[in-house]
C-alpha cells in the first residue's frame, strides 16, 4: 500500500478534508496550515489518487484524440503539436485510430466515453449522423479536416482546395503545361478538396484539357504505383502534382528507377511538407501544412470548449497553407540547385500563358 491522504492527515495533525483543501489549492487554508501539508507530503512522498480525484471533480485531465491512421510522419507531427500544447495545460492525450472504416470510428468514439475530457476528431466518417450516434451531448468536440456543415461542433480545417489551386498555379508558371494529379482516397475531404483546386487552377489557365488523374491512397506504394504507370502512359505529363507528399515521393523513386532525372525530365510536387521532403532527392517542392500548428490550434480550441460548456459552435476556422519551392518543380535557381523559397500567399491569382514548346 501506497500512502495515503489519511497518513499525511495523520502526519500533519489535521483533517483528510484540511489535506484535500491544501493540496488542491483551495483558499480557505491558512498558509501556516498549507505549508505544513506541502512538507509532509513531499517528506512521505504522497501521490494523490487521480482516479479517486476523479470520480470527485469529474475531470479526467485527459485529452482524446480519434485519427483515421497513426502511421507516417503527417500524423507523427499531428499528435507532436496536439501533445505539447496538452501538456502545457497539464492534460494527457489519449489516442486511437479509425483506420479510414466508419465502424472502427464509431467504436473509437465510443471507448473514449468517460476517458476523457474533451475529443478531436479526424475522420472522413465523421458526420453529422455517426456523432449524433456515438457521441455524448456532454462531451465537448472539436472537428478537425471535415466539412463546415457540423453546427454542433466547431471544425477546424485545412485550405486543401487553396493550397491545391496555388500549387498547380505555380507548375504553370513553371513553364508546365500537362500536369498530371494522383489524388488521395475517394471520399476523403482533404484528397476531394486537392482534386478541385487542381482542376480549377488548369480551368483558370485554359488547361482543362490536359487534366490526368491517376488513383492514390495517400501512401508511398500507391505513388510509386502512379509513377510506373505515369512512365508507361502513351504521354508522358511535363509535371507530377501528388495529392500529399508520401505520394510524391514514391512516384519520384518510380521514375527515377525508369532513369527519368527530375526535374529535367519531369517535375515533381506534393502536399503538406512532411520532414522527410526536404531531404529527398531532389527537394522536393510542396504545399506546406503547418501539421504541428494544425495540432497545438485544435487541442487550444478544444479546451476553450472545455472552459466554455453547453456555449454554442464557433466558426469553422481554416488554417491557410504556403507552398515551399524546392528543386523538384524545375523552377530556377541560379547557382545554387539547393535553394528554398515560400510562397506565402495561399492563393495565386490565375495565369494565363502558352505552354512550353513539345
Amino acid at each position: 500500500m501506497g500512502v495515503t491522504i489519511k497518513d499525511v492527515a495523520r502526519a500533519a495533525g489535521v483533517s483528510v478534508a484540511s489535506v484535500s483543501r491544501a493540496l488542491n489549492g483551495h483558499e480557505n487554508v491558512t498558509d501556516v496550515t498549507r505549508k505544513r501539508i506541502v512538507e509532509v507530503a513531499a517528506r512521505l512522498r504522497y501521490m494523490p489518487n487521480d482516479a479517486a480525484r476523479s470520480l470527485i471533480t469529474r475531470r479526467t485531465h485527459t485529452i482524446g484524440a480519434i485519427l483515421p491512421d497513426l502511421h507516417g510522419e503527417f500524423f507523427s507531427e499531428l499528435i507532436r503539436g496536439i501533445d505539447l500544447a496538452a501538456r502545457t495545460r497539464g492534460l494527457h492525450l489519449l489516442v486511437s485510430s479509425s483506420h479510414g472504416d466508419a465502424d472502427e470510428a464509431a467504436a473509437a468514439l465510443r471507448s473514449m466515453q468517460g476517458r476523457v475530457d474533451g475529443l478531436l476528431i479526424m475522420s472522413p466518417h465523421a458526420d453529422a449522423g455517426l456523432l449524433e450516434a456515438n457521441l455524448p451531448d456532454s462531451l465537448p468536440a472539436v472537428i478537425m479536416n471535415a466539412s463546415a456543415g457540423h453546427s454542433r461542433y466547431p471544425t477546424l480545417s485545412i485550405d486543401n482546395h487553396g493550397g491545391a489551386l496555388a500549387m498547380t498555379h505555380h507548375l504553370i508558371a513553371c513553364g508546365h503545361r500537362r500536369i498530371a494529379f494522383i489524388a488521395g482516397p475517394k471520399g476523403n475531404l482533404d484528397a476531394d478538396e486537392r482534386l478541385r483546386g487542381y482542376h480549377d487552377a488548369l480551368a483558370a489557365a485554359g488547361l482543362a484539357h490536359e487534366a490526368m488523374v491517376l488513383a492514390g491512397e495517400f501512401t508511398e506504394e500507391s505513388g510509386y504505383a502512379a509513377g510506373h504507370e505515369l512512365y508507361d502512359g502513351a504521354q508522358r505529363p511535363d509535371a507530377v502534382f501528388a495529392a500529399n507528399d508520401m505520394m510524391a515521393i514514391g512516384c519520384l523513386f518510380a521514375l527515377t528507377e525508369r532513369d527519368l532525372v527530375i526535374p529535367i525530365d519531369i517535375a515533381i510536387a506534393g502536399f503538406d511538407d512532411i520532414p522527410i521532403a526536404r531531404y529527398v532527392t531532389p527537394p522536393l517542392t510542396t504545399v506546406r501544412v503547418r501539421i504541428a500548428d494544425l495540432g497545438r490550434s485544435a487541442l487550444i480550441r478544444l479546451v476553450a470548449e472545455m472552459e466554455a460548456a453547453g456555449s454554442s459552435a464557433a466558426a469553422p476556422q481554416i488554417l491557410p497553407c504556403e507552398i515551399v519551392v524546392r528543386t523538384s518543380c524545375g523552377q530556377s535557381f541560379g547557382p545554387s540547385h539547393h535553394s528554398e523559397t515560400t510562397n506565402r500567399s495561399p492563393i495565386a491569382e490565375p495565369i494565363d500563358m502558352p505552354g512550353r514548346e513539345t
